[in-house]
């Protein structure tokens, strides 16, 4: 299927917006419009034309205030404020901390899902510092001690109402709901 073969050749893009070009006859094969379901054959020329980059990858610097907490020439610490996203997706394309980081700081190395000096998130709700990499060599090393789990998080939780025990472990895992993943 074509909508499955431009998957493994467009980096970043969504399978949802593979089929909405094929719906919108932005897919052609041949030079001919064809649907999602098309199979490909061997010696196809297969083109795409979307509308527009995926907004998650503009990265539009914009001057918000950061909470620096240490700052040296290679990393940043970070407190992120409750209710900013760290990086632009699905409807928070600005006012995110690498919006903020991009205005304030330049050149800053890029992961490997090009966003710039992060090597790890916190969620839009949580407040917290973040550990932000000047350099590509802060970069490769902060992100394999978060590999490693060699570096050391806490976490802290606030909750009310009538709590039976003191202390307690959540175990299991937290995710996104399967198909709508703006639900967790």
């Amino acid at each position: 299927r074509v909508d499955k073969f431009l998957m493994n050749y467009i980096e970043k893009a969504t399978r949802n917006k593979i089929q909405t070009a094929a719906k919108e006859g932005n897919i052609h094969v041949n030079e001919v419009p064809v649907k999602s379901n098309y199979k490909v054959k061997p010696g196809d020329v297969v083109q795409v034309m979307f509308e527009h980059p995926p907004y998650e990858f503009l990265l539009t610097p914009e001057n918000i205030p950061l909470d620096i907490v240490y700052e040296d020439d290679a990393l940043l610490v970070v407190n992120k404020p409750a209710g900013m996203v760290v990086h632009p997706g699905h409807g928070n394309y600005s006012g995110t901390l690498i919006n903020a980081l991009v205005y304030h700081f330049e050149n800053l190395p890029q992961n490997s899902d090009e966003r710039p000096g992060l090597v790890h998130r916190i969620d839009k709700d949580t407040s917290g510092l973040l550990v932000v990499a000047r350099t590509e060599q802060a970069m490769t090393k902060l992100a394999k001690q978060f590999f490693d789990k060699s570096s050391e998080r806490e976490y802290v939780a606030l909750v009310w109402g009538n709590v039976e025990e003191d202390e307690g472990t959540i175990e299991g895992n937290i995710g996104r709901h399967p198909k709508n993943r703006l639900q967790n």
